[in-house]
This record gives C-alpha cells, sequence and structure tokens, in this order.
C-alpha cells in the first residue's frame, strides 16, 4: 500500500510520461544537433526519475515510521503536530520580491550573490565566522555558476544592471 508520498510521486510520474510525450510535438532542429525538445526532455526525465525515487522510497520504508494519515515521519525530523514556521516562508517570498526587483538594477549576477546570501541568513542564521565564509562562498559559487550555465552553454542573455552594467 503506498502512502502519501507514494501516491504523490505515481502522479508526478505520470504527468512527466505526459509531458515527455508532448515534447514530440515540438518542431526538430534544422542546422544545430540539438532541438529545442532537447532541455524540456531532460528536465521531464529528471522529473520522472525523482517520481519513481520517491516511489521507490515509499515503498521500503516500514508501516511504523509512516503516521497515521499516511505521511512519513522520519527520524530527527519534527513531529507531525510541529508548527509550520511561517515566518521563513514570508521572508522567503519577499526576498524573492526584491531580488526581481533588483536583477534590472543591479544585474544577474550581482543580485543572485546578493539573493543566495540572504536567504542562506534569513533560514539559518551563522554562528561563527567559519560559517559565514561558507555561506558566501556558496553564494559566490552558486552566482558564478548560473552564470556561466545560462550565458556560455545555454546562451540565454542574462539581465544588465543598468546601475552596475555587470
Amino acid at each position: 500500500m503506498l502512502g502519501r508520498d507514494g501516491i504523490a510521486g505515481l502522479v508526478c510520474l505520470a504527468l512527466s510520461i505526459g509531458l515527455f510525450m508532448l515534447t514530440f510535438g515540438l518542431p526538430p532542429a534544422v542546422m544545430v544537433p540539438i532541438g529545442p525538445a532537447f532541455y524540456p526532455r531532460l528536465v521531464i526525465l529528471l522529473f520522472g526519475l525523482l517520481s519513481v525515487i520517491l516511489i521507490v522510497l515509499d515503498l521500503r520504508t516500514p508501516r511504523s515510521l509512516r503516521s497515521g494519515a499516511g505521511a512519513v515521519v522520519a527520524p530527527g525530523t519534527p513531529a507531525a503536530g510541529a508548527q509550520p514556521n511561517y515566518r521563513l516562508v514570508l521572508a522567503t517570498f519577499v526576498e524573492f520580491g526584491i531580488y526581481i526587483a533588483a536583477l534590472p538594477l543591479i544585474g544577474f549576477r550581482i543580485s543572485t550573490f546578493l539573493f543566495v546570501l540572504a536567504l542562506e541568513v534569513t533560514l539559518e542564521w551563522p554562528r561563527d565566522v567559519r560559517r559565514w565564509a561558507l555561506m558566501v562562498a556558496a553564494a559566490i559559487v552558486t552566482s558564478a555558476a548560473c552564470y556561466f550555465v545560462f550565458e556560455n552553454y545555454l546562451s540565454v542573455l542574462l539581465p544588465r544592471g543598468a546601475w552596475s552594467g555587470m
């Protein structure tokens, strides 16, 4: 018997199969080896693979770890009755809105760095200098990796900042 995670995995797997079939309706590539269906198929295949993993994990979870509603309560996670932290959700939405508003002003690289750093600090306040350095490094790597992949590999023009020119 599948739990809630298994059912969600089945729904996502069916959705990914349907979306994958729709990619065959995309026009073929004329001059380049990778056509317009390549990236959607790649993302959909990853989505389907993650759905299968979710189903397998749900099937392998012992019934004793499932709560009465079918949800899996893993050891070390908050109990089912724990209150969700809505302030963090609201803070994340506010930071994302500021990020979107800052993109045309200071550009992709700077605003992505600031967004990732602010989100990390919001979700878990760093307790020492080492954690601060790790968060700054993660923000730099994330911003640089996204810039490199989108600008150089996918040939997507990212927003340049009106104030920074970057």
